[in-house]
């Protein structure tokens, strides 16, 4: 969709208004980064969230041909992925292109990339900010802008740095004009949030000065982004407890508060349960405001808390989940006249939940919206790459702010690599008010997440994290969340947020569970189900072997249960999250115990060898080498605390003649420590 099409209705998302707010500067957008009780209110003054990115431009309309299509800035796009060509390219093949001209306030609050060639020049009201690295400006504009005058870089490193995705606040009070010069065959992937605000808005336009000037809130907000769960300003109030324990199939109150106005500020819950991991997903957590007959939030408990399936440890600004279950929520929760929590037990055994909640005033106005947390599941999808599909986060009628969303999938891929194994190919497309295209059309499921490549790696920033993937590749359960705080989506009218499931290769039994995290006006309309003991039914990971396919092309595989089962201090792991049913599990009783690893290549060649490792609480360090390479060593540490995974670790690509070779591993971890072996991987090159 042409920009001046997407604006026009950006443009709309409000009648001119008498304002009334604090102007919009750098400063009061950092403030905002950790600012949870502004989400809670209507912006005042109101604005549009848009992204520019690089779509596939053959996606116009939802349903029609090209509506799945995927060239998204891989390089050779059938249509060049931005607004415009400026400048067609020459014999260097370099061309220029437009990313954005917005031509009303604004600012812009999240950039993100996998990979870009080039150079970016933004422009703001005329005046030329940035003109460097493409690359520069989508992960750390403010690295450059902040050096130039003076500003250590390193203070928005894992702050408003966060994996592949800066959010440094950029304002404008007449245009953001954003062009990008470069290679349109080579990889080219961006996306450009921006604030697109009413007509009115008293805005001061970003200089890097501004950066300078505002270095002790730049500071103060990176140490919160940093470490939220320590950092982040205390929710204050009356601290109010909670016990309960609640029987199969019965519900309890946790908390009931009247005399409103008021608002949770913090909520802090603890689940305990013979099966915590059943708990947590059966256990659901519904909380009703001024009386509502059907409760704004109603979601399993951990999946609520970004925590499930089971207890993974994370920390960001709205949520903390820590390693002994406890899970801490600082979306702020206002209310007119009374607020419920209660605990509904779906499941067949008693659940204690227990903690505490932070009550604060708050002055209810008509600016002011309920919390709600609308959680959906579907069983047994079918992935398929020549058929995706639309997957619905939420769909709404009315006035809110979206601020954050959860996926909590079960991948039953036994292609052991991201590449073939991969589940989120597809684009998230949000549609807000009177679009008809979305206003927000993404790359694919891990950039809207803020990584990039379908990485398995456990993170977790401010705004985004995988806090579980188990592997290896992206198999079995994962989990990831992003929060829109800065870049919240505002709706005056409606909102539709759509996923698409688009996997590698046909694999059937997904499980697709999602959490829409949004404020809203009394009197929204949602697609609402509600939750029955069958949608939070127990998850079993289907049985499997690993396939040589996609990624594992080539690739020889070795049942590590098998093929060391006679060896000295090795047992067996048993269970469907390893390929085959099990792994070994090897305890060396002391520093410098090897075990050795025999295998056979049928013709000389180019090999990658390695094994598929369990890594856990208890896995210790290894020296892996081959043959007689001992200098070659790779050492490494499969130590992963409160969490069981399996990754791939392997030795570099080297040439193997025909016949008999051998893995060695030398342990040279503490004693008591665990190495697990899931199966060992060669792979011709």
């Amino acid at each position: 969709m042409h920009y001046l099409t997407r604006l026009a209705g950006a443009l709309a998302c409000a009648a001119p208004a008498l304002l009334t707010a604090q102007p919009v500067t750098t400063e009061s957008l950092i403030r905002e980064m950790t600012d949870m009780h502004a989400l809670a209110a209507f912006p005042d003054p109101a604005f549009k969230t848009v992204q520019f990115s690089s779509f596939d431009r053959r996606s116009t309309l939802p349903g029609e041909p090209g509506w799945y299509s995927n060239a998204d800035g891989f390089g050779n796009e059938p249509i060049p992925a931005f607004e415009a060509v400026l400048r067609e390219p020459g014999e260097d093949g370099v061309g220029e292109y437009l990313i954005c001209d917005i031509q009303s306030p604004g600012a812009v609050v999240r950039c993100w990339t996998a990979a870009i060639n080039g150079r970016i020049r933004m422009e703001l009201d005329g005046r030329a900010v940035f003109d460097g690295s493409a690359d520069d400006f989508l992960r750390r504009p403010f690295d450059v802008l902040g050096a130039a005058v003076g500003v250590d870089p390193a203070v928005f490193n894992g702050s408003f740095n966060q994996q592949n995705a800066s959010y440094c606040p950029m304002p404008f009070a007449e245009r953001c004009r954003i062009v990008w010069t470069g290679d349109l065959k080579q990889v080219h992937f961006y996306e450009v949030q921006a604030r697109v605000y009413e007509a009115g808005a008293e805005i001061e336009t970003f200089a890097p000065d501004d950066l300078a000037a505002s270095i002790e809130t730049i500071r103060e907000t990176s140490a919160a982004l940093a470490a939220p769960g320590s950092r982040m300003p205390p929710a204050g109030g009356v601290e109010l407890p909670i016990d309960a324990t609640v029987g199969p199939g019965a519900a309890a109150d946790l908390l009931v508060l009247g005399d409103g106005p008021g608002a949770i500020a913090r909520l802090t819950l603890r689940v305990r349960a013979e099966n915590l991991d059943l708990a947590l997903r059966q256990t659901l957590l519904c909380i009703s405001f001024d009386g509502a007959q059907d409760a704004q939030v109603q979601a399993p408990i951990g999946d609520f808390f970004g925590a499930g399936p089971g207890v993974n440890p994370f920390d960001s600004v709205p949520f903390t989940v820590e390693p002994d279950g406890t899970m801490t929520c600082r979306f702020v929760m206002p209310f007119a006249r009374a607020a419920t929590l209660r605990a509904v037990n779906l499941g067949g055994q008693p659940v204690a939940v227990a903690g505490s909640a932070a009550r604060t005033p708050w002055d209810w106005t008509d600016r002011s919206m309920h919390f709600r947390a609308r959680w959906r599941v579907d069983h047994g999808l079918v992935g398929d790459p020549q058929n995706p599909q639309d997957i619905p986060f939420l769909l709404a009628r009315g006035r809110g702010r979206y601020v954050g969303s959860s996926s909590i999938m079960l991948n039953p891929t036994d292609v052991p690599t991201p590449g073939g194994g991969w589940w989120g190919e597809g684009d998230e497309k949000i549609f807000i008010d009177d679009d008809t295209a979305p206003s927000t059309y993404g790359t694919g499921s891990e950039d809207y997440y803020n990584y990039a490549w379908s990485i398995p790696d456990i993170f977790g920033f401010a705004y985004c994290g995988q806090p579980r993937n188990d592997g290896p590749g992206n198999r079995g359960f994962v989990t990831n969340h992003r929060w829109h705080i800065v870049d919240s989506l505002p709706f005056h009218d409606s909102i539709a947020f759509y996923m698409e499931l688009w996997p590698h290769r046909v694999t059937p039994g997904y499980s697709y569970a999602r959490v829409g995290y949004h404020y809203a006006a009394p009197g929204l309309i949602d697609d609402i189900t509600r939750i029955t003991p069958d949608d939070v039914r127990p998850l079993e990971l289907p049985a499997w072997s690993a396939r040589a396919e996609g990624g594992a092309r080539n690739s020889t595989f070795l049942e590590a249960e098998t093929a060391l089962r006679s060896h000295a201090g090795v047992s067996a792991a048993r269970g469907n999250l390893y390929s085959g049913g099990g792994a070994a599990i090897w305890r060396p009783s002391a520093a410098g115990d090897r075990l050795s690893f025999p295998f056979t290549v049928g013709e000389a060649a180019e090999y990658t060898v390695g094994y598929c490792a369990q890594l856990s609480g208890e896995s210790g360090r290894v020296r892996l080498w081959l043959d007689d390479q001992d200098e070659g060593a790779a050492e490494i540490d499969l130590h992963a605390p409160a969490r069981t995974i399996l990754r791939r670790v392997e030795l570099a690509a080297q040439r193997l003649e025909a016949g008999e070779h051998t893995l060695h591993a030398e342990f040279v971890g503490e004693p008591g420590r665990t190495i697990g072996i899931d199966f060992l991987w060669v792979q011709r090159r």
